[in-house]
């Protein structure tokens, strides 16, 4: 699914005045729940996204953090990438604290950081258990597809 089928999926939705929507395609599943549609303020809506196991071709463009490719790949550390382009957040609001910081234990299914594109939270989630041993990108900070945002010292 690309930004362009998302964007109508979630137009449809709103001109549907359609709450809760999930749809599965593959390997690639897509929830959106949306805000009450009254006159009071539109509440956060949020998107989860499993990226396919390989990037579609689409985004075939090698991702901009390779440098800490090998850093990790020598230590046994994992990397937990960003499955779209958005803008990185590291907590569910402004002065909240953060979901995860290094040192913290983390389980596969947790979420570490939220992705904000096209005006959609998307809650990114541990691919794998283990610790949180560093942050690879700043708060409010654009990431690419495929970016490095965490690095996991997966349990043993």
């Amino acid at each position: 699914m690309n930004q362009k089928e998302l964007k109508e999926l979630v137009e449809f939705l709103i001109e549907k005045d359609i709450a809760e929507f999930e749809l599965e395609r593959g390997d690639v599943k897509v929830r959106i729940k949306r805000g009450s549609a009254g006159n009071g303020p539109a509440e956060a809506r949020y998107v989860h996204v499993v990226p396919p196991p390989a990037a579609p071709a689409e985004y075939a463009a090698a991702p901009p953090a390779e440098k800490a490719k090998p850093a990790a790949e020598e230590s046994g550390l994992h990397e937990v990438k960003s499955p779209i382009v958005g803008t990185f957040y590291e907590s569910p609001s402004p002065g909240a604290p953060a979901f995860v910081k290094p040192g913290d234990a983390v389980q596969e299914g947790q979420v570490l950081c939220i992705i904000e594109a096209m005006k959609l939270m998307n809650e990114i989630e541990a691919d794998v258990s283990g610790e949180i041993v560093k942050r690879l990108v700043s708060n409010a900070q654009p990431v690419e597809y495929g970016q490095v945002l965490f690095l996991v010292r997966p349990q043993s």
